[in-house]
């Protein structure tokens, strides 16, 4: 993905003013927690599957 190493911070700080827009405050933070959990459960799927592999 070339076009992520154009992007400046006035354009990050764009797009999270345009996030907070439109979710507002309240719901970003539950957003966050979402893809936090999210995140963990991929990661601890995917050293669940090594382990797996690993213990056969």
């Amino acid at each position: 993905m070339p076009f992520l190493g154009k992007i400046g911070w006035t354009e990050v700080a764009l797009i999270i003013g345009v996030v907070l827009l439109v979710f507002g405050p309240a719901k970003l933070s539950g957003l966050g927690k979402s893809v936090g959990r999210a995140i963990s459960g991929f990661k601890e799927g995917l050293f669940d599957k090594d382990d797996k592999k690993t213990g056969d």
